[in-house]
């Protein structure tokens, strides 16, 4: 895909928090933030969280990407935390929460940023919950070519990992209406269900939540400890969760997280 001049969203600021556990995860995250930058005029911040920093990704962003380090020997990824953290310091009137593994086409993005500045929601998904995962083929393609018709094209070819519904992978908002949910709720620690948990959430709050037509790609990658549940009992407390918020009422919400009712 080819445009004559950046979509200007100089208003959003893009949160990738990351723990580079692989060449795979490094290169899928330098992907995202070109292929942002190629179309748009965005604001970028990436937290790095690991035990030693080897300067190796800072040494490979653009310097237009603010790059925060945070020493982390924690084998467990504690990402709502990071984010938490990263959405504290947002200036910008909008702010997106991405996997550093998720495209989608231009179109997507550009009718996701007009629903919010409309007014229309408070917070949208920049796909309808069709989350494909791309074969390590597809994703090289993909790779070497930035060109998100390759994968449109080869979806027949991807697994839909987590059905058709997804709530995760990306997401925008408005920058107050986040921080006044509570933002990521820091009571799901490593993988586990909280996107879930974020949109039901958000929509027992009373809050509007859109999704645009149109799929996710999700670069594929190898799992390990924080691509997947790291014990039984993380994966029962984060579903007990889940399902508390689910059957919650505002109060309730509001008083489970400490919000102000």
């Amino acid at each position: 895909m080819t445009i004559k001049t950046k979509l200007n969203f100089a208003d959003l600021t893009v949160l990738l928090p990351i723990r580079v556990e692989s060449l795979v995860r490094l290169e899928n995250l330098l992907t995202i933030i070109e292929y942002l930058q190629r179309y748009f005029i965005i604001n970028v911040k990436v937290l790095e969280a690991s035990a030693f920093d080897n300067r190796i990704l800072r040494g490979l962003l653009p310097d237009s990407v603010e790059y925060t380090f945070v020493k982390d020997a924690d084998p467990v990824f504690y990402r709502t935390k990071y984010i938490n953290q990263m959405a504290q310091t947002v200036q910008t009137d909008y702010l997106a929460v991405w996997d550093a593994d998720v495209v989608f086409p231009i179109k997507q993005m550009s009718l996701a940023m007009r629903v919010l500045r409309c007014g229309s929601a408070d917070f949208v998904y920049p796909y309808n919950g069709l989350f494909f995962d791309t074969s390590p083929l597809i994703r090289q393609m993909f790779i070497e070519t930035q060109e998100i018709t390759i994968l449109e094209k080869l979806n027949r070819y991807m697994s839909l990992p987590y059905g058709k519904n997804m709530k995760g992978g990306a997401f925008l908002a408005k920058r107050k209406t986040y921080l006044d949910v509570g933002m990521e709720n820091e009571n799901f620690y490593g993988w586990g269900p909280e996107d879930w948990e974020r949109y039901d959430r958000w929509k027992n709050l009373g809050y509007k939540v859109l999704s645009v037509e149109g799929p996710l790609f999700h670069l594929t990658h190898p799992r390990d400890i924080n691509g997947q549940h790291n014990s039984e009992e993380q994966r029962k407390f984060t579903t007990y969760e889940k399902d508390r918020i689910v059957q919650s009422s505002k109060v309730e919400i509001r008083q489970h997280l400490n919000l102000e009712i």
